[in-house]
């Protein structure tokens, strides 16, 4: 019975460590996403000038989840009357950060966008985009430093973790 205990144990710590691992890894691609989903909604208010609702069903219909899964979300949100862009577009970023491998700089830095979004004429709209993939270049590598760093290590943390507590109990 001891055993299994000790077998639960390691693989409980190890799955964790794996899980924090993913986060890690998924973490850069996501930021990818978000760069490439900003780049298309620039391009569709630049040269298309659709209104935000149309934007943002293109936008979903070209990226991946989970940022496709926001970016619908902002566009159902928009069908229904009398709800304001910035509180339909902090419900989305909520939702979003519990979807995605986002950090709390990342969640910052899509609040503000938010603040400004629809605000602004057309250029700018365009240098508020800019500045904000600017900012997710710049946690873009700090991502992909953290995962070379650490990615590795939480794997190893979580069956080490799971071992040692298993031979203190023991």
């Amino acid at each position: 019975m001891k055993w299994i205990g000790a077998l639960l144990l390691i693989g409980t710590t190890t799955w964790i460590g794996f899980e924090v691992s993913k986060r890690l890894d998924n973490r850069p691609k996501h930021i990818r996403q978000l760069k490439n989903a900003l780049q298309i909604l620039e391009a569709e208010i630049l040269y298309s000038q659709l209104p935000l609702q149309d934007a943002f069903t293109i936008i979903a219909k070209q990226v991946p989840n989970p940022m496709k899964s926001f970016f619908q979300s902002l566009s159902d949100g928009m069908q229904k009357k009398g709800i304001e862009l910035t509180s339909l577009w902090e419900q989305s970023v909520n939702r979003l950060m519990q979807e995605s491998s986002l950090g709390d700089i990342e969640k910052e830095i899509i609040y503000q966008f938010g603040q400004t979004l629809g605000q602004h004429d057309f250029t700018q709209q365009q240098k508020q985009i800019q500045l904000t993939i600017s900012h997710l270049d710049r946690e873009l590598a700090e991502a992909r430093d953290n995962k070379y760093k650490y990615s590795k290590m939480a794997k190893s943390l979580g069956i080490l973790c799971g071992l040692f507590i298993v031979l203190l109990l023991i």
